[in-house]
């Protein structure tokens, strides 16, 4: 008798102790993806070499910066749907979803860096986190799909909203706009890392409102929100590894109350939509009664398939009806009287609101903040994209790293030679405020900054001066002449590529400086056809 009872105790227990080691894997897989992930953010994408240098981003093709983009398959599929257009990240993205049918949801358990980030934070707020727990944080899992299902439905509209709530694009613009921000700010100056903006300061706030989230549930961003999740949430149920449970089980619960991902019913059974195949739940069992993998005989994976629809009918309806509300809306609402000054290599403006995902990596790449996400003065369908800010700084001549990170093609990848060519913009020159124009005195700052970038596209030329009335043999007929003309600066359009060197240097120069004239005497505008 006490041989009975002594032996199931041991094979349990080495199973258990079998199991423990995939949690070890697993987190030594998320400490790989998050280190990885930060080294592309702050140390491969850092701009600042010793000098601007075109080969900077050599290594991109064996370490691609926008590499974490790619893997969000969302992004691209909402980029794809919206701006009508087929580019690379399609096929990784069909390739992350092609994994769930091997190892359904395996990017949220392991490979996701705002997952990693929800469960370090988990683990630093420990028990304090318990007063905040939901009692029910499973009633929540369905919405996810009612945003997936809005955000797809206004990509279908032409209106991209994926970039805003994707996985990868939030957690690079927030941050772009915290630890990027500081990162420039304390490693270089503060003029560099540019004005801390509205549109700057909401996304750093939205990550750190995901990881707060953290504390009404395990992952509840992942298994509640995440419109990312949900789409891999569907490609996993194609899969033929499964959590499955033996009869064994005793139901004592531990699985219930370990797994991160709110997977397991009360009776030990799968909720196959949220389960992320991270195996937590073998790893607590003291019976060794849950495996993954194909399923064998002797193992139950019930509940196979669905647990019930994720959604009602009704919220399925509403969901796709928000959706389509919001692409009307923002649609509706317009855009800026003025349009902006878009990166080198944008694609027209139409199609770059529907490629751009906001993800923030132009930003963390360019030189000197010369480019600035746009607030809710450039519209609601144009925020946080890039807009070139030359009163922050120029688009420097030898720097083309923005045209090489866009994981969408919202940014064309281009050549230097081909940047140097590529007009965004031309400058326009304010006669009353200029100050030769208006007579006032000398200043070619714009001509000498231009001709220094080699582009050549302002040259000086007279203007004539009014004199009034000079008394009869005051002055020879040579220095009449000298007073009554001046040099002023010119701007040749068909040269001008609307780099915003002439314009930064107008803002900066000694003239701004001391007041002498009250605004910029030369600004860039968008180069329309």
């Amino acid at each position: 008798m006490a041989s009975s009872l002594t032996t199931p105790a041991r094979a349990p227990g080495k199973a258990a102790r079998a199991s423990s080691g995939q949690p070890r894997f697993r987190r030594l897989v998320q400490g790989v993806c998050l280190g990885w992930f930060l080294v592309l953010f702050f140390v491969l994408a850092w701009p600042y070499g010793g000098r601007i240098d075109s080969e900077r981003f050599a290594l991109r093709d064996l370490a691609p910066l926008e590499l974490f983009l790619w893997l969000d398959p969302l992004s691209a599929l909402a980029a794809a749907t919206a701006g009508r257009s087929v580019f690379a990240a399609l096929g990784v993205a069909a390739g992350v979803l092609a994994a769930c049918a091997v190892w359904p949801r395996a990017f949220c358990g392991y490979v996701c860096p705002l997952g990693t980030l929800q469960d370090v934070f988990e683990w630093l707020a420990g028990g304090r986190a318990a007063r905040f727990r939901l009692k029910n944080p499973g009633a929540w899992s369905g919405l996810r799909f009612g945003v997936l299902l809005a955000v797809l439905t206004a990509a279908a509209l032409g209106v991209m909203l994926a970039g805003f709530l994707a996985a990868i694009p939030l957690l690079t613009r927030g941050l772009m706009f915290s630890a990027g921000w500081l990162q420039v700010g304390l490693m270089k100056n503060w003029g560099l890392a540019g004005s801390f903006t509205f549109a700057a300061g909401l996304a750093a706030l939205l990550p750190i409102g995901v990881l707060g989230l953290g504390l009404l549930a395990p992952r509840f961003w992942c298994r509640c929100v995440c419109p990312t999740g949900a789409l891999l949430s569907l490609a996993g149920l194609a899969a033929s590894r499964r959590r499955q449970v033996e009869t064994i089980c005793s139901r004592c619960g531990s699985c219930v109350e370990a797994c991160p991902f709110g997977a397991v019913n009360d009776d030990a059974s799968t909720r196959p939509l949220d389960c992320a195949y991270c195996q937590t739940c073998a790893s607590v069992c003291p019976t060794g009664s849950i495996h993954f993998g194909p399923a064998q005989p002797g193992r139950s994976a019930a509940p196979a398939g669905l647990t019930g629809n994720p959604l009602s009918r009704r919220a399925w309806l509403g969901s796709a009806v928000a959706g389509a509300g919001a692409a009307i809306a923002i649609r509706a609402a317009g855009a800026a009287p003025v349009p902006p000054v878009r990166p080198p290599g944008s694609v027209p403006e139409d199609r770059f609101l529907d490629l751009c995902i906001r993800c923030g990596e132009c930003f963390k790449v360019c030189p000197g903040g010369v480019l600035q996400p746009a607030g809710f003065d450039r519209g609601l369908e144009a925020f946080w994209t890039p807009v070139v800010t030359p009163t922050q700084a120029g688009c420097h001549q030898d720097c083309n790293y923005c045209t090489q990170v866009c994981p969408t093609g919202a940014i064309r990848r281009l050549s230097l030679a081909e940047k140097r060519k590529f007009h965004i913009g031309v400058a326009r020159i304010d006669p009353q405020v200029c100050l030769p124009h208006a007579g006032v005195r000398d200043c070619q700052l714009c001509h000498d900054e231009c001709v220094a970038a080699g582009y050549n596209a302002i040259e000086m030329r007279p203007v004539r001066l009014a004199t009034g009335e000079v008394p009869a043999g005051a002055f020879s007929p040579e220095e009449i002449e000298a007073m009554s003309s001046i040099q002023a600066p010119f701007v040749k359009a068909e040269a001008c590529v609307g780099c915003g060197l002439c314009e930064y240097r107008c803002h900066a120069g000694p003239h701004r400086r001391q007041n002498l004239i009250p605004r910029r005497a030369v600004v860039v505008v968008a180069q329309t056809a």
